[in-house]
């Protein structure tokens, strides 16, 4: 067995396991603030080397980068529609976590997971991100993640929030149970389509496939049309799945891209029911990157706090004091960590959830005042651990 190391941004002072997982955090101490950020100048967070808990068989480490075969089995029929074939087994296959076997790819581009099939508004982010790069379809965002890990790909681009949908949970779960680093960001205008077989008109269709978001994004549209909608895992596999199941009366809610790949009709463009509607996602990566002292770069954090009253308003107070904007606040309930009350009623214990914060603010870890805000914030923190500090997207579309 080998092991892959990995880096992470922490407070040097103080390693500890706790919410299930080993993780490197911070607590405080009597010692000052004192750690090192690169071997230039004296900082108050350092890069660690670590090791990841993901255990690579040595057969493993000789895998070449390549598309991985998906679990189970996959129809990949050859639609005929009014004389119309598109030949969908070309296209790669899903990457799964259950089955990790290599395919030849080309190691010359950067190779980028994402969650979905090709026609994704998350393949689409990626290769925004990086123009040359090789795709590489993954069947769940956890398989994304394990990808970069075992180094079958170098990067992962996944969504994060919608402006319109909210955050996505899972992924803000996934980036603390992982070693991954945010590297950068992307901004995606999402556009939704509403796309047919070739020849049928929207009077023809009697349902819609595509993920829950995409239906709830387009409500007033689809329900001016009196399509009956369907969930869908993704967006691009409804698309997928229309052209090969060849219904007439069923179409899919899904990207302009998505269309050309599996030989759909556009029936109707733009059928969101808010104009500015934008996805971020996140770049990650095995290794951070070092940040520079230039604007325009953003910082991710993840804590918890001691328990007090105020502690909240003291924790966010420590970026106000140094005039540090704050972009978003997540909170995300720890399960496996309860806190318990007595109630007014001495019945007994009283349950509630103890909580991660995830912030994003805007100022890069090579600024004094940013080390300074988390030296401050560690005073009431029972763990600080930072996900990454990089460029800002200022670009959309």
């Amino acid at each position: 067995m080998a092991l892959k190391a990995s880096t992470i941004w922490v407070s040097a002072d103080r390693c500890r396991t706790q919410f299930g997982l080993t993780s490197l955090g911070s607590h405080r101490s009597g010692s000052p603030f004192n750690l090192r950020f690169d071997l230039e100048i004296n900082r108050k967070w350092e890069c660690c080397a670590s090791l990841t808990h993901t255990a690579i068989e040595d057969d493993q480490e000789k895998l070449r980068p390549g598309v991985i075969s998906i679990h189970g089995n996959v129809d990949h029929q050859i639609t005929e529609t009014r004389g119309l074939l598109k030949d969908l087994s070309s296209l790669p296959r899903p990457l799964s976590a259950n089955d990790f076997s290599p395919s030849v790819g080309d190691v010359s581009k950067v190779r980028v997971a994402y969650q979905g099939v090709p026609g994704a508004y998350s393949e689409a982010a990626a290769i925004k991100a990086y123009p040359e790069c090789e795709t590489v379809p993954c069947d769940q965002f956890e398989a994304a993640f394990q990808a970069v890990e075992l180094w079958l790909v170098d990067k992962a681009v996944l969504p994060i929030e919608n402006s319109v949908g909210g955050s996505i949970h899972r992924n803000y779960d996934l980036l603390l149970r992982h070693r991954l680093h945010i590297v950068g960001e992307v901004q995606l205008v999402v556009n939704h389509c509403l796309l047919a077989l070739p020849g049928v008109k929207k009077e023809e269709l009697k349902r819609v496939l595509s993920h829950p978001q995409a239906l709830a994004q387009c409500e007033m549209t689809l329900h001016k049309l009196g399509i009956v909608r369907v969930n869908h895992d993704d967006t691009a596999d409804a698309a997928r799945t229309v052209a090969t199941e060849g219904v007439r009366d069923v179409g899919a809610v899904a990207s302009a891209r998505a269309a050309d790949i599996y030989g759909l009709d556009i029936v109707i463009e733009g059928i969101q029911d808010e104009s500015d509607n934008i996805t971020r996602f996140l770049i990650l990566a095995r290794e951070p990157i070092i940040p520079g002292p230039d604007k325009g770069y953003k910082t991710s954090i993840v804590f918890t706090l001691d328990e007090g009253p105020g502690v909240l308003f003291k924790a966010l107070a420590v970026f106000a004091l140094r005039g540090i904007n704050l972009t978003k606040i997540e909170s995300r309930p720890q399960t496996k960590n309860w806190v318990g009350v007595i109630d007014d009623t001495d019945r007994g214990n009283t349950r509630y959830f103890d909580y991660l914060f995830y912030i994003d603010f805007e100022a890069s870890m090579a600024e004094p005042r940013a080390q300074n805000a988390l030296g401050h914030l560690q005073e009431f923190a029972r763990f600080i651990r930072v996900l990454g500090s990089y460029p800002m997207d200022t670009t959309i579309p």
